[in-house]
């Protein structure tokens, strides 16, 4: 009948040609770039990570090696200059420069063992005795100070000690210009020393 509605389910119409195709994209280049990188390790992968390791235990025995250097040399440096009296004319006592550079001597031997001490528990047992960021900055300050101190003391006892070789070469001499060699090899350690602590401190992340 007309009057009824029509319930019957109706075929879809064909209006036009089927959609093409959905095709899948390569990644970007650089986006391509940057996941092969960390899979291949030039930075963030396992052997970048590996390398990292290596550097920075690398840096740790250098770090030990010269606190050790300097350490030995401090004490070779204060046992010679405080030993250093031969009689009531000859004594270390009476100048100025020799009882700097015996002074600075026990601070840098201090200093150093200390530092020595705490890179022989940092490599032993995995742990760092206080912070990283903040014994960096402390190594570098600190290493940089001693070194300062170490080349002033020197430099202030070789003109004295030139002057009395002049006038007579004797063991006081010797063990004097012994003693400042002493000083200046605990110099060069410490220096050393703040060049590898000043990396250290660069290559922190502060992120």
């Amino acid at each position: 009948m007309s009057g009824q509605n029509d319930t019957s389910p109706k075929r879809p119409e064909h209006t036009g040609s089927p959609p093409p195709p959905v095709v899948p994209t390569a990644p970007p280049a650089a986006l391509a770039a940057d996941v092969e990188n960390q899979t291949t390790g030039t930075g963030l992968g396992v052997p970048g990570i590996l390398r990292r390791w290596k550097r920075e235990d690398s840096l740790r025995r250098g770090s030990l090696a010269l606190s050790g250097l300097s350490t030995v040399s401090s004490f070779l440096a204060f046992i010679i200059m405080a030993s250093n009296k031969h009689g009531d004319s000859e004594d270390f006592n009476q100048y100025e420069e020799y009882s700097y550079v015996l002074a600075i001597a026990i601070l840098s031997m201090l200093y150093s063992g200390m530092q020595a001490a705490r890179h022989v528990h940092q490599l032993y047992t995995g742990r760092e005795v206080v912070q990283r960021r903040t014994s960096a900055s402390a190594d570098f300050i600190g290493d940089q100070i001693m070194a300062y101190l170490l080349i002033s003391s020197s430099s202030s006892a070789i003109p004295l000690t030139n002057r009395l070789r002049d006038e007579r070469i004797d063991v006081f001499t010797d063990s004097s210009a012994a003693a400042i060699s002493m000083a200046f090899l605990a110099f060069v350690a410490l220096a050393l020393s703040a060049l590898i602590s000043g990396y250290k401190l660069s290559s922190q992340s502060y992120i």
